[in-house]
């Protein structure tokens, strides 16, 4: 395996930190020089980082940092010296720098509206826990954000007290604070979007069980249901403190309840039963399924990544590597005067 040349590496606001050395150390690894582009609202974090790269012994220009705006950044997309683009963020935005990369390669890690299930044989109060935890952390701003939620009709009751409970006490507050459970959104315009979504969906027939307000840039933890699948709060990436409580009645009919998106990045099935463990790995159509855990559950050197409208490709380490390496195979003969 050879390095494929220069990377090109697009990061989000959400984890600026995380998600850049998801592309930064595949690259190293594989020998590519990456020029890394973070978003416009979170450069600092990677700017610190460059500078203790800049100290140690790997080679200069092996890894640049570009703070820029999206147009500036664009030139990294077209570029056909570029032999690969890795990007993380909006679908919209990948599927469009995609149709603009020319014969680069191209890995996209795009968003989603992850589904969980809890089933009759599930540890409630820890399938609640978890739930409140990968629904409105980062106040919800995460790619696999536990986004709607789907419980078999005869743990709902429960369920949905201790977990109603677990949302009304969540702390607000500042994000520095090591008691503060949920704070604002990365700038008011998403938080107007998500509250439009929410009234459009209130006024479609949803019920507010939680939440609902805005105050400036933060948005309350809020819980709906009676919603429909063709809501934006369900159909798009709401990314947002925001999510859907809904009752099934059969195992199959909820797989199909889930994969009835555009998206497809990950799953989370709280189940004790091995046929629906297994069910669910077979039929869902997701790049990850959780068991007894939410979607939201991710760890570095896993391969992570989505079908359908959530992109293509995978990361964690040893996965993101395989997309900067080229195969080459050398076949000899049996050269009887080779020395």
């Amino acid at each position: 395996y050879f390095p494929i040349g220069v990377v090109a590496g697009i990061s989000p606001f959400n984890f600026p930190l995380n998600l850049a050395v998801h592309k930064i150390a595949p690259a190293i690894a594989s020998g590519c020089p990456i020029v890394l582009k973070p978003s416009s609202l979170t450069p600092l974090s990677v700017l610190a980082l460059a500078r203790i790269i800049h100290e140690t012994r790997l080679p200069s220009g092996m890894v640049s940092v570009v703070p820029s705006d999206r147009m500036t950044g664009n030139l990294l997309v077209s570029d056909s010296r570029i032999a690969l683009l890795s990007f993380t963020g909006s679908p919209s935005g990948g599927w469009n720098m995609k149709s603009n990369a020319g014969r680069k390669r191209v890995v996209l890690e795009l968003g989603g509206n992850a589904g969980m299930v809890v089933t009759p044989t599930a540890d409630i109060l820890m399938a609640v826990k978890k739930a409140v935890a990968g629904a409105f952390s980062y106040a919800g701003q995460v790619c696999i954000h536990t986004q709607r939620i789907y419980v078999h009709e005869s743990v709902m009751g429960a369920f949905r007290t201790a977990f109603l409970e677990g949302v009304l006490n969540l702390r607000s507050g500042d994000p520095m604070d090591p008691k503060t459970d949920i704070s604002v959104m990365i700038d008011e315009d998403n938080a107007l979007r998500v509250e439009s979504w929410v009234n459009e969906a209130l006024e479609a027939g949803a019920v507010l069980l939680a939440g609902g307000k805005r105050n400036g840039r933060f948005f309350s933890p809020t819980v709906l249901s009676s919603t429909q699948p063709g809501m934006k709060v369900c159909s798009e990436e709401i990314f947002g403190p925001v999510v859907t409580l809904e009752t099934y009645y059969t195992f199959e009919e909820v797989v199909n309840e889930i994969n009835n998106t555009k998206y497809g990045l990950q799953a989370g099935v709280f189940t004790h039963d091995l046929r629906e463990m297994d069910y669910a790995f077979r039929c869902l159509k997701v790049g990850g399924v959780i068991l007894n855990d939410t979607p939201t559950f991710r760890v570095d050197h896993m391969p992570y990544g989505g079908v359908k409208d959530s992109g293509f490709g995978r990361e964690g380490v040893r996965y993101a590597m395989m997309d900067m390496l080229d195969s080459r195979i050398l076949v000899k003969d049996k050269c009887s005067s080779c020395i």
